[in-house]
C-alpha cells in the first residue's frame, strides 16, 4: 500500500492510473479537490479496489495521521501543491498555507508515524516529494543547466513556497533521520492537465477560434517533460533512490514559448483543419509579460540517469502529438473543466 495526496489533479492523477495498470499494491489517494483536482480523472479506477479515494487536505495532520494508522502504507508520495505561477501573484497566501504549512503538517504527521513503527518498517518507508526546478531561479541563455546542488534563487511567490517545502524535508530527514526523497521536474505536460497551463490552454483557445495569448517576446525557454516520463522516473526514485537525495527530472526537450505554440498550431493545422481559423498560427498575439518572469529553465538529469538508469522515453515532438491527440479526444472533459470560475480565470489574467 502507498499514500498518495493530490492525486486528483493532473501529475498525480497519471500516476496513479499508471500505477493501477503496473502494480498490484494498492494506493489511497487523498485529495482535497481544489480546483485543479478532478475526480472524472479518475474514473477509470474508480470501482477499482486498489484505488481508495480520501476527500481531504494535507494539512489535516489529524486526518493524516489516521490514515496512515489505519493503512500503514509503505510510502507517502507527495504531488499536492498550489503550483501556478500566474495564480500566485494574484493571491499567494494560499500557496503559503498549502505548499509550506500543509507540507509542514504532512511531514509532522508521517513523522509521528514513522518513529512508532518497527525497525524493519522504518527501514522500507520512504517519504517522496514532488518538486520544480522553478526553485532554482532563472538561467541565461549560455548557463548550465540545473544541477541537485544548484543554489535556490525563487522569483515567484509559487517557487518560494515550494523551495521551502523543500527545504522543510531536507531538515526532516537531517533532524529527525525521516527517510525522505525529494524530486524537481521541468515542465510537464500532457493528458488531464488544467487549461491554466500554456499548451492545454493553446489547444483549448486554437480549436474555438481564441487568441493564443503569448508572454512578452515569446523566447522565454523551459525543458519540456512529458507526464507519463515523469511518472516513470518518480517509480524509478521511489524504487531506487537514495534516501536524503535530490534527483533532478527533466526531458531534455528546451523550447521558447512560441516554439511551443508554433508547434501546436501546425499540428492543428494537420488533424483539425475544421477550426474557426486557419491556419491557427494567425490567432498569435503577443501580451504584457508577466510580473518575474523567469528567462530560461534547464534541467541537468545527469544524476538519475546515471543512478537509477532512467531516461525519457518521449521527444517534444512525439509527446506534443500525443497531447494535442488526447485533448481533441476528450472534448467532453475539456467542456467540464471549462467551467465559469474558469472562465472567469482566463478573463481576469489575459484580458
Amino acid at each position: 500500500m502507498i499514500l498518495v495526496t493530490g492525486g486528483a489533479g493532473f501529475i498525480g492523477t497519471n500516476f496513479i492510473l499508471e500505477w493501477v495498470k503496473q502494480h498490484n499494491e494498492a494506493v489511497v489517494n487523498l485529495d482535497k479537490l481544489t480546483y485543479a483536482g478532478n475526480l472524472q480523472n479518475l474514473s477509470e479506477v474508480q470501482s477499482n479496489p486498489r484505488h481508495v479515494f480520501i476527500h481531504g487536505d494535507i494539512g489535516d495532520q489529524e486526518l493524516v495521521l489516521r490514515l496512515l494508522q489505519e493503512y500503514q502504507p509503505r510510502a507517502v508520495i507527495n504531488f499536492a501543491a498550489e503550483s501556478h505561477v500566474d495564480r500566485s501573484i494574484h493571491g499567494p497566501e494560499d500557496f503559503i498555507q498549502t505548499n509550506v504549512v500543509g507540507t509542514f503538517h504532512l511531514l509532522e504527521a508521517v513523522r509521528q508515524h514513522w518513529n512508532v513503527m518497527s525497525d524493519e518498517g522504518k527501514a522500507e518507508f520512504r517519504f517522496l516529494h514532488v518538486s520544480t526546478d522553478e526553485v532554482y531561479g532563472s538561467l541565461g541563455n549560455d548557463d548550465p543547466p540545473f544541477t541537485e546542488t544548484t543554489p535556490y534563487a525563487p522569483n515567484s511567490p509559487y517557487s518560494a513556497s515550494k523551495a521551502a517545502s523543500d527545504h522543510l524535508v531536507r531538515a526532516y530527514h537531517h533532524t529527525y533521520g525521516l527517510p525522505t526523497l525529494t524530486t524537481n521536474c521541468s515542465n510537464n505536460y500532457g493528458p488531464f492537465q488544467f487549461p491554466e497551463k500554456l499548451v492545454p490552454l493553446i489547444i483549448m483557445n486554437a480549436i474555438a477560434g481564441k487568441t493564443l495569448p503569448i508572454y512578452g517576446d515569446g523566447q522565454n525557454i523551459r525543458d519540456w517533460l512529458y507526464v507519463s516520463d515523469h511518472c516513470s522516473a518518480i517509480r524509478a526514485v521511489l524504487a531506487h533512490g537514495n534516501v536524503g537525495e535530490i534527483y533532478n527530472i527533466g526531458g531534455n526537450n528546451e523550447q521558447s514559448n512560441l516554439d511551443v505554440v508554433t508547434a501546436i498550431c501546425t499540428m492543428l493545422d494537420q488533424v483539425h483543419p475544421s477550426s474557426p481559423i486557419v491556419p491557427h498560427a494567425e490567432l498569435i498575439q503577443y501580451i504584457r509579460d508577466r510580473a518575474g518572469h523567469d528567462r530560461r529553465y534547464a534541467i541537468d538529469a545527469s544524476k538519475i540517469q546515471r543512478e537509477l538508469g532512467w531516461r525519457p522515453v518521449e521527444t517534444f515532438e512525439t509527446g506534443i502529438h500525443k497531447t494535442v491527440s488526447w485533448y481533441l479526444a476528450n472534448q467532453d472533459w475539456v467542456a467540464n473543466i471549462a467551467s465559469g470560475e474558469y472562465r472567469h480565470w482566463v478573463k481576469k489574467q489575459y484580458g
